[in-house]
């Protein structure tokens, strides 16, 4: 099945305590402000981060997304927050269901051990980026960043080429750089940035 010794569900688990957090201390008054993504302000972050956590939930059940949609779960009002940690919650017993991490998913047919990857990969990045754009603290869960790189490295030119990661960020020291700075360079990200 594969070579890890973790399951997606206990790296998704990992990844998202350390996420949750970081959700919860977004104030109400940081929404327009800029990320290191940057498409997004905190509000589009939140609410894509939201729509990846909902979708992967129906992609480890072998059902069909729709990421093309825009949802504004943050405009319809109730706890968001609380939301998010629910569907975190969800999307880790989503993926440790017998066969979840078996055979293929998506539209594209992709392994779903690789899709799986890409959830957990959105998970610690977005977080990172939520928290820098709003002056938290973050460290990303350390069982799933050697996880996310070494998905991310495979995945990287098709990411590129799907808009989905911007260039790789040159390090200044790329010899000591830890292995989540060397992460969010590959997705395009500059470890050093500030609001």
């Amino acid at each position: 099945m594969t070579n890890t010794s973790h399951t997606l569900s206990e790296l998704l688990e990992a990844a998202a305590e350390h996420a949750v957090p970081v959700v919860r201390g977004i104030g109400d008054g940081q929404l327009d402000d800029p990320t290191p993504c940057a498409e997004y302000d905190v509000r589009g972050l939140t609410n894509h981060l939201i729509q990846v956590v909902i979708n992967f939930q129906a992609m480890a059940a072998k059902q069909d997304t729709d990421f093309s949609a825009i949802p504004d779960y943050i405009g319809e009002g109730g706890d968001w927050r609380a939301r998010f940690a629910a569907e975190t919650d969800a999307l880790v017993t989503a993926w440790s269901a017998p066969g979840a991490e078996e055979g293929t998913t998506g539209s594209m047919g992709m392994p779903a051990r690789t899709l799986g990857e890409m959830a957990l990969g959105d998970l610690t990045v977005h977080a990172w980026d939520l928290a820098r754009a709003t002056g938290q603290e973050f460290a990303p869960a350390p069982l799933a960043v050697g996880e996310v790189l070494r998905s991310f490295e495979k995945l990287a030119p098709m990411a590129r080429k799907m808009g989905a990661f911007g260039e790789e960020v040159p390090l200044a020291d790329a010899a000591s750089a830890s292995d989540f700075d060397r992460l969010l360079a590959l997705t395009g990200r500059d470890p050093s940035w500030r609001p």
